[in-house]
């Protein structure tokens, strides 16, 4: 495959591509991830006292009310800030290099997102056999709907910049082969999302579906030289389950729609975990078809 895009997103990570600094600064991430959520735990706390944050934080865990939800999206600001204090503090770039050409990581957000969206609309008219329940009243729904987007564009961002962004150009610095700075990468990303105590059976499959959109993600990026594909590309996926039709149980409470089962019915959900990866695959192609035609 030719990455030629890949060679100028790269460009600003080759004047520090050292491992060393690559691995403090996933630390210095690491670090500066806890702190924010300790923060949000520590704002919570003054305002409800310890044990009001305390029962915040296990309903921030199950993620089954609207307010809950946003509440744990919100952490995700310190993912972001993260490898963004790592990019000037051991690599000394700027951080707007994460993201690619500003207009041009722009413009391919903006269209991903519109074929992405109206691709994954399409998607639920295939039969599946599945019925699907009413999780929120409209009108509450609509009402969280601005933050529930603004916290889904931050927690898709955050992922994207460090897996895609930071990760992927630092490892593309140091070594050329994509099988390092694209499949390692996308290993993370999977193992990320492995949760046996919610997935069961089903756990290592989530980290094979997850693993596979890295992949997709990766890709988009490369060819495009810019993270906005991959970013618009996630947050379309995301909305869809997080915010419209979610699987009952954890991470369901800002859906408007819920399938009538959760991840314990491990023999139902996994020919629709199938199912969705080879819908992301043929969206995938589509978006990669119109960005680079």
């Amino acid at each position: 495959m030719s990455y030629l895009a890949h060679d100028s997103f790269v460009a600003p990570a080759r004047t520090y591509p050292q491992i060393w600094r690559l691995i403090i600064g996933l630390l210095v991430a690491a670090g500066i991830y806890l702190a924010v959520f300790l923060a949000f735990l520590g704002m919570l706390a003054l305002v409800s006292g310890f044990e009001g944050a305390e029962r915040w934080l296990q309903q921030m865990g199950s993620g089954d009310s609207p307010t809950a939800t946003l509440l744990l999206l919100g952490t995700f600001i310190g993912m972001a800030l993260g490898p963004f204090a790592a990019t000037r503090w051991l690599h000394k770039r700027r951080i707007a290099t994460l993201f690619g050409p500003r207009r041009k990581a722009l413009r391919h957000f903006l269209i991903t997102l519109l074929v992405a969206a109206a691709l994954f609309a399409l998607s639920l008219l295939i039969p599946s056999g599945i019925e699907i329940e009413p999780n929120l009243p409209v009108s509450l729904w609509a009402s969280f709907l601005p933050l529930a987007l603004v916290g889904v564009l931050i927690q898709t961002g955050a992922e994207e910049v460090l897996f895609r962004g930071y990760l992927q150009q630092q490892l593309a610095a140091r070594f050329s082969s994509p099988f390092v700075w694209m499949v390692l990468p996308s290993l993370l990303f999977g193992f990320a999302h492995f949760d046996p105590a919610t997935m069961g059976t089903n756990a290592w499959l989530i980290v094979a579906a997850t693993g596979l959109f890295g992949l997709f993600a990766a890709d988009l990026t490369a060819k495009t030289g810019t993270l906005g594909a991959a970013w618009g590309f996630h947050f379309a996926n995301n909305v869809l389950a997080l915010l419209v039709v979610g699987l009952d149980g954890p991470l369901s409470g800002l859906a408007l729609y819920t399938t009538s089962f959760g991840p314990e019915a491990a023999e139902i959900l996994r020919p629709l975990i199938y199912r969705d990866m080879a819908i992301t695959a043929a969206i995938w192609l589509a978006i990669r078809y119109i960005l680079t035609r």
